[in-house]
């Protein structure tokens, strides 16, 4: 053979070794783009199916709302607020305006609504706590919470939570609430529990009993000093401590 023979043949080999190359990158390109294309099209599948499941099926939809923080008719009454329907999808509950709906009633201080999997809506209250018991203008006692808010009215003063009464023609005056309150908040929880009963001037100065004995703190300046006083003076055998101006403190 030539060697003009031998080059024509060696070039038409690599001519089509060449071809056979591009034939396979090209279908080997196609066939990842059709594996991508279905890979995408089946994480779309997925994402759908599980958004169906999540948002609109009944396999993750409310099957009990539990109710924590409070019992009896207040947890009845806090139940009929939420106002959430079993078999409503867990993820489509509003829970903000499920909070805001229980928080219209007056006895609850704070409220937080969260989904807990697969089918429960959890409600945790704090109940609003007793801090003074106020007798209103038509005779009636209501319970006032530490920030000031009237949330009952009862027959009997709860236990454990002293009566204020206001002395003077204005009566209770909130400027009188707000003082018997910082009063409480100034003793140590170890005398505050024993307070018993309170007294508010017309010039919001306080008096108040512990037990037996009577304590005349006057206004709210001086608070700190006036319970260091107080609870020394507490030791002796007193009746009456006065402390309202506790740089000369008078007991009898």
């Amino acid at each position: 053979m030539s060697p003009a023979t031998t080059h024509r043949g060696t070039g038409a080999h690599d001519a089509t070794a060449e071809a056979n190359r591009f034939r396979e990158r090209a279908l080997s390109n196609r066939r990842r783009s059709w594996r991508r294309w279905l890979a995408g099209l089946t994480a779309a599948l997925v994402l759908v199916g599980l958004g169906w499941v999540v948002g609109w099926s009944s396999l993750l939809a409310v099957k009990d709302v539990e109710i924590v923080g409070v019992t009896g008719g207040e947890k009845a009454a806090v139940a009929d607020l939420v106002e959430v329907p079993v078999g409503v999808p867990l993820a489509r509950v509003d829970t903000d305006a499920v909070a805001d709906r229980v928080r219209t009633r007056i006895t609850v201080a704070e409220v937080s609504v969260r989904r807990s999997w697969p089918g429960t809506l959890r409600v945790d209250v704090v109940p609003r706590t007793a801090a003074l018991v106020v007798r209103n203008p038509q005779g009636q006692l209501e319970v006032v919470d530490p920030e000031g808010i009237s949330f009952a009215v009862v027959r009997t003063p709860p236990k454990g939570v002293p009566v204020v009464t206001a002395k003077g023609a204005k009566g209770m005056t909130p400027e009188a609430l707000r003082s018997s309150l910082a009063l409480l908040d100034a003793l140590p929880p170890a005398v505050s529990k024993k307070v018993t009963a309170l007294t508010v001037s017309s010039a919001d100065l306080v008096t108040f009993s512990l037990g037996s004995r009577t304590v005349v703190w006057g206004s709210g300046e001086e608070s700190e000093r006036k319970v260091e006083i107080l609870q020394a003076l507490l030791r002796t055998k007193a009746k009456v401590i006065d402390v309202s101006a506790p740089d000369t403190p008078v007991t009898r």
